[in-house]
């Protein structure tokens, strides 16, 4: 509830709209019971035949006559209470005159308690009979008519309201899920690459969708539902207690009865909704590694599997959702049940009082005027109104249970912080230029130094051990190392994606953990093994890091790249659209795009993770000529597999098992490094295979 609770908090910006829908259940439920207070007038037209001038004339004569009645009573009471006091002023009066005196008070007073209700029933039938005069017809079928056509009227009022009510929740439950959903993706987005990881994408993608819509349902029943029928209840509870309060609250004694269930129900709900929405993250991680690697499926008749693992998936969301579905549907019958039970009992007390034209039950005072049938009936109709809004609120408490749930998993990762440090107010690396000499060589470059650092994505699986590397401003280093060596994760560092456990990595002194990230990743540019391009047209793929830059600038980086001629030949040229993660592309043409994007961003540092991986010779000679000459000036990393690629590197570091095995040049490590000669004799059977 905790959670939910703070979700609500981005509502209030909106509270204007809020009270305004407030104020529209208000009127709506004013005239839901206007509405239904027409069914006594309706019934008392049919049943006497009556017109309203000759009902409210003989109900006054009436009343009257009572009031005179009792004021006889009272009268001739008074003199007997008299008589009794000077009988007993008298000497010798017998003992009796006391107590006969207290039961002349105690009868005059029962009699002021029956004359004090048709005081007001009589005030109230004579402003009736002025309203009555100056409105309504004489005529009894007109009158009839007149008041269908104020039902008719009241009726569209109300759905007015309901309709302005419902407009303004919806609004007010969509604007705070647009902010939330804005605050998530924020933060989101800023967390470590790491801990993207530890949850996958598909359980981001369902707690973004299900999990949010979950949420918007809850937060739009407790806005609306909520509100509006507990007020079309009091509504109802409130005409219902003019006709007898004593009936109605025999009623309402479900309400705690209800709410208890209720509470039961809602615990078992939000466990229930929980495991629904770990399911559906479930189904959310099939269907993304299924499309995403469609060819591998295809190419190894893996369908039936992924068909058989889906279904498994989606039984066992099924089995959670109507467990769900049944415990909300539980819920309905029940309240139903009390209702039923409450308005009968009701309605029979009602009937005695009725039939036996008293106002006592059981010894207990029912109501001040005997009813006749047509009150009760309105009575009864009034109790039934309320038990509707008690019956469609059974369901709020579910509702607002999955949507505490959802919100749970969502604040969860909002809750979330990431490890790397943005240090906004840390020293700034500022981008130079050719003419700024650095450690002895021109360029745009920075010296780095890692020192004595050591990572592990879990405690105690580590992947680097204390690796001491220096490089100079403008030089080249190519890593090379089997699978699982942690080239890549010792890449990852300068642009921290993630920071050493032990020891530091610095850039010309500076400790990357206390310089302000944004400016160290603007001097960094990367390609990687895997190229993501974004559904998007090629120039803005180009121009993605580099917003600003104009259609010459990224027309001169892909022609660095190579890639401008086949940009080109495309359909549209740059205003081609790559499709899905470059779908429509060859993996050559990938990765000169991303060559592409990564010299248009003019980087400092340059890290090339297996940046041919997926060229051909062609292509891989063109983008070898491009990096020869964009290289120069700046401190790059390159990760190979393809040792002919190290001729473009001025020292190689060889990492061995997360530790770096030795540094120095292509002929220096064949005659002093097993494991890079190891790695060149396994290349070379390659080569002649």
């Amino acid at each position: 509830m905790k959670n939910f609770l703070r979700a609500l908090r981005h509502a209030l910006p909106y509270r204007r709209r809020l009270i305004l829908s407030i104020f529209c259940a208000m009127c709506a439920a004013a005239f839901w019971g206007a509405n239904l207070s027409s069914i006594y007038p309706v019934l008392k037209l049919l049943q006497d035949r009556q017109s309203p001038h000759e009902w409210v004339d003989e109900e006054i004569k009436a009343i009257q006559e009572k009031v005179e009645g009792y004021q006889q009573q009272i009268k001739s009471k008074n003199a007997e209470l008299e008589e009794h006091k000077r009988r007993q002023a008298q000497p010798g009066a017998p003992a009796v005159l006391e107590q006969q005196i207290r039961d002349d008070n105690r009868d005059l007073v029962k009699l002021d308690a029956k004359l004090s209700p048709l005081h007001r029933s009589l005030y109230w039938h004579q402003v009736e009979r002025k309203y009555i005069y100056r409105f309504l017809p004489p005529d009894c079928f007109l009158t009839l008519a007149w008041v269908i056509l104020f039902v008719v009227i009241g009726v569209v009022i109300k759905c007015f309201f309901e309709f302005a009510q419902e407009s303004l929740v919806g609004s007010v439950v969509n604007l705070s899920l647009f902010d939330l959903r804005n605050r998530f993706y924020r933060n989101t987005i800023h967390l470590d690459v790491d801990q993207f990881g530890e949850q996958g994408s598909s359980e981001l993608m369902a707690r973004f969708t299900n999990d949010m819509e979950s949420l918007g349902a809850g937060i739009k029943t407790l806005f609306g539902k909520v509100v509006a029928e507990p007020l079309k209840a009091l509504a109802c509870v409130f005409a219902a207690c003019c006709i007898s309060w004593q009936l109605t609250l025999m009623f309402l004694i479900l309400v705690p009865i209800a709410v208890f269930i209720l509470a039961r129900v809602g615990r078992i709900m939000k466990q229930a909704t929980r495991r629904l929405l770990e399911r559906m993250s479930s189904i959310y991680k099939i269907l993304q590694e299924s499309f995403q690697g469609i060819r591998v499926v295809k190419a190894f008749t893996m369908e039936p599997y992924e068909r058989r693992r889906f279904r498994t998936a989606t039984r066992d969301y099924y089995h959670k959702a109507m467990l769900v579905v049944n415990i909300d549907a539980l819920s309905d019958p029940v309240i139903e049940v009390l209702a039923v039970a409450a308005v009968a009992a009701a309605l029979l007390a009602g009937a005695r009082l009725v039939l036996q034209e008293e106002t006592h039950l059981f010894t207990m005072r029912m109501t001040e005027q005997p009813l006749d049938a047509a009150e009760l009936l309105q009575l009864y109709i009034f109790l039934a109104a309320i038990a509707d809004p008690v019956r469609k609120l059974s369901s709020v408490f579910t509702r607002i249970q999955s949507a505490c749930a959802a919100s749970d998993r969502i604040f969860d990762f909002i809750d979330r912080r990431p490890r790397v440090k943005v240090n906004s107010d840390g020293p700034r690396l500022r981008r130079r230029d050719a003419a700024q000499p650095v450690g002895g060589a021109p360029g745009l470059s920075y010296y780095i130094e890692f020192r004595d650092v050591c990572f592990s994505y879990q405690p105690g699986h580590p992947i680097l051990y204390g690796i001491h590397l220096s490089v100079r401003a403008g030089e080249s280093i190519a890593l090379v190392g089997s699978n699982g060596s942690g080239k890549s994760t010792l890449l990852g560092l300068l642009p921290r994606f993630y920071d050493p456990d032990h020891g530091s990595v610095f850039v010309d002194g500076h400790d990357l953990r206390k310089v302000n990230l944004r400016s160290l990743r603007q001097l960094v540019g990367i390609v990687t093994q895997d190229t993501i391009l974004f559904d998007d047209t090629i120039y803005n793929n180009i121009a993605y890091g580099s917003r600003g830059a104009k259609q010459e600038e990224i027309e001169a980086a892909a022609q660095k790249a190579f890639a401008h001629d086949f940009i080109l030949a495309q359909p549209k040229g740059y205003q081609t659209r790559v499709g899905e993660i470059g779908g429509k592309l060859s993996g050559g043409q990938k990765q000169r795009l991303a060559l592409a994007r990564a010299i248009l961003r003019n980087p400092s540092v340059l890290i090339l993770d297996e940046f041919t991986s997926a060229a051909d010779s062609e292509s891989e000679a063109l983008i070898h000529r491009a990096m020869k000459s964009f290289m120069v000036g700046r401190t790059t990393f390159v990760i190979t597999h393809r040792l002919h690629t190290l001729e473009i590197a001025d020292r190689i570091v060889v990492l061995d098992k997360g530790r770096i095995a030795a540094v120095g040049t292509h002929a220096e490590l064949l005659g002093s490094c097993p494991a890079y000669q190891r790695l060149q004799e396994a290349y070379n059977q390659r080569l002649c295979a």
